[in-house]
């Protein structure tokens, strides 16, 4: 099982923040890699954009940053897995990263780059005790209120119900992940239960991993939906991430606040003008009354409940074991 990698500078740090992006998204990592930056002036670590193909090159307004693009050769090491009409593997690539980043970095904290980046201590987190465990991770928000809930995946695999991870947001140890081979063991998983497999990588991870994982605070991967997006209000999420197909860049039905549509245009217009634009904001908030009435009903709803999820979390830097 080997990787090539091909750098566009050494590593300079012995960790990493990692982002594994195909063309499609490749600006909007280097947004996500803006805002961290902009955090961190004087960084301990690294910034990686990471893919299979071709990188375009980057623009020289945003050369301050210190990006280091890998570009990484995975072989044959994904074939036999399942993939979604129109997907490629590099739905894959971030269970490549510890192997093929493995002689550069100690710590590594994957990114997804459908992600708004507000604050936060980068350097800390890459730093946390995860206890005996490979990786740590921020439970999927189905599991936020109801932590018992069983997965679907893990229902159709006939696996019992365990705590479960949203993948966008992967603190690694990589010289665990890699004398553990979870890389190997997730590829043979996914092979072995192919037509069962759904979501790609998070499920392979969560599959194989079964419940032993740190346990992150949510203000690193606050999965924003209708159902979360008052309390993020309250509670102040370092990472927003806009999972499911409504993104900034693309909605503008009410469902987002217009603050994030807002800072991606301008992040546009100022490093990748010729791209094209993103359009006006459409409707507010407000204009959407049918969403406002849902989302204030889920958030009653489940107040209590929410509000036990975040108490076990006293600080942002709290992991359980």
């Amino acid at each position: 099982m080997t990787t090539t990698l091909d750098a566009s500078r050494p590593a300079r740090h012995d960790k990493a923040i990692v982002f594994a992006a195909d063309g499609k998204y490749e600006k909007f990592a280097l947004f996500a890699a803006e805002q961290i930056a902009r955090l961190h002036p004087e960084r301990d670590f690294d910034i990686c954009l990471c893919a299979m193909g071709e990188q375009t090159p980057l623009p020289p307004s945003l050369a301050h940053l210190d990006i280091r693009y890998c570009r990484i050769t995975t072989g044959d090491l994904f074939d036999g897995l399942r993939l979604d009409e129109g997907r490629t593997q590099v739905v894959y690539l971030r269970l490549a990263l510890p192997l093929a980043l493995r002689a550069d970095y100690r710590r590594m904290l994957y990114l997804d780059s459908d992600i708004f980046v507000q604050g936060g201590d980068f350097s800390a987190l890459l730093d946390v005790d995860l206890g005996p465990h490979i990786l740590g991770a921020v439970r999927d928000n189905m599991q936020w209120r109801t932590p018992s809930r069983r997965p679907l995946q893990f229902r159709r695999l006939g696996l019992p119900g365990v705590r479960y991870f949203n993948a966008g947001v992967l603190l690694i140890d990589v010289a665990r992940f890699n004398d553990g081979d979870l890389l190997g063991r997730c590829t043979a998983f996914g092979r072995e239960n192919r037509e069962k497999m759904i979501r790609h990588d998070q499920n392979l991870l969560n599959g194989t991993l079964q419940g032993a994982w740190a346990e992150l605070n949510p203000v690193w991967n606050w999965q924003y939906t209708r159902s979360s997006l008052f309390f993020e209000a309250m509670e102040g999420a370092n990472v927003v991430h806009f999972i499911g197909p409504k993104k900034p860049w693309t909605h503008s039905g009410g469902a987002l606040p217009r603050r994030f549509r807002r800072a991606y245009r301008a992040f546009f217009a100022a490093h990748f003008p010729d791209a094209p634009p993103i359009g006006p904001d459409g409707k507010a908030p407000h204009e959407n009354r049918e969403f406002l009435r849902s989302a204030f009903w889920r958030h009653l709803l489940a107040t209590g409940r929410f509000c036990d999820y975040l108490d076990r979390f006293p600080d942002e830097l709290t992991v359980h074991h």
